[in-house]
């Protein structure tokens, strides 16, 4: 069983079986009833849906071709991910990026992902 917990939801944890894996972040956000901004309709055209990654950068896979063209542009930084698009093969804490945060969502304070940005 992975965990993903999203620090600034109250640490809520989300425990995953290896065959969910296959789906981004994003879908597993929905299918625990968590709302997440995705303007694009995850379609990788935005970033209004990305996740800052507080820790567990090695349990992601690889940049996607839309994550790479948003480092490229310097909309994306090197310790965020866009959770349409990534996926994980291990435990990982991330958190809500303040740009990204919904009006109606209370949320607590999020730690940065020092030493795990790469």
């Amino acid at each position: 069983m992975i965990k993903l917990e999203i620090q600034n939801l109250k640490g809520r944890v989300l425990e995953l079986r290896d065959e969910s894996l296959a789906r981004p972040l994003l879908g597993h956000f929905q299918s625990a009833g968590l709302d997440w901004m995705h303007a694009c309709g995850a379609k990788g055209r935005c970033t209004t849906c990305k996740v800052m990654v507080v820790t567990g950068m090695d349990n992601f896979e690889s940049l996607t071709d839309a994550e790479v063209r948003y480092r490229l542009r310097g909309q994306l930084r090197s310790n965020e991910r866009l959770s349409c698009q990534a996926r994980i093969t291990g435990d990982v804490v991330v958190a809500v990026p303040p740009e990204c945060m919904l009006p109606h969502v209370q949320y607590g304070r999020a730690e940065s992902g020092q030493n795990n940005a790469g």
